[in-house]
């Protein structure tokens, strides 16, 4: 025979407001849906790179790395890394001067377009920009590579004489185009901000 005392019956009393809580709500229960990722990156400030180089530009002071070093070549050639570490990114920038040899030139913007077009084997899209600013006789051009690409973007910019230069952007992750596309757009903006402040000396 069981013996009920006044735990059992405060036990059962307990359940039953319990039961009668839950069977209250007229409402149905709807999950939350699952949150985007938001990212936010700070508005670009722009000033002068100061390198000790034959062209001048403008950089993000979110490039908090910037490193510049004489490469080896046939001709005058530098090596700038332009380092975003809260993107987890860099453009890279390599400089030739082209000594007004047009056979240093073709092989330059062949080189260039070549870069790029190795990317369509897994591009979904490449769409490309041309660029010109006839006072600063800089001319170019900027290509978007979409898709699951190590490199999303790339240019080149040159007067067509004595100066070119070439550029591109990798991230430090592996290649996934829905996740790092926040932070290759934001980059793509500095990338053209640099075509667009290129100066030769």
């Amino acid at each position: 025979m069981i013996v009920k005392t006044k735990t059992y019956y405060l036990l059962k009393s307990l359940f039953l407001s319990f039961v009668l809580v839950l069977t209250a709500c007229d409402e149905d229960y709807v999950p939350k849906p699952k949150a985007e990722l938001r990212l936010d990156y700070p508005t670009a400030n722009y000033v002068d790179a100061n390198l000790n180089l034959p062209f001048a530009f403008e950089k993000n002071l979110l490039a908090t790395k910037v490193e510049s070093k004489a490469l080896k070549s046939p001709t005058e050639s530098y090596g700038i890394n332009l380092e975003y570490p809260a993107l987890k990114g860099t453009i890279f920038l390599t400089y030739k001067a082209i000594n007004n040899d047009q056979n240093n030139f073709k092989a330059f913007l062949r080189d260039a377009q070549k870069f790029t077009l190795e990317h369509t084997k897994k591009a979904d899209e490449i769409p490309a920009y041309p660029f010109e600013d006839k006072q600063s006789k800089v001319y170019g051009m900027l290509s978007e590579v979409k898709g699951n690409v190590a490199s999303p973007a790339q240019f080149y910019v040159t007067d067509s004489i004595n100066h070119f230069l070439t550029g591109s952007l990798y991230f430090y992750a592996k290649p996934n185009y829905d996740s790092i596309l926040p932070a290759a757009n934001y980059l793509q903006k500095d990338i053209k901000h640099i075509m667009e402040t290129i100066s030769w000396k």
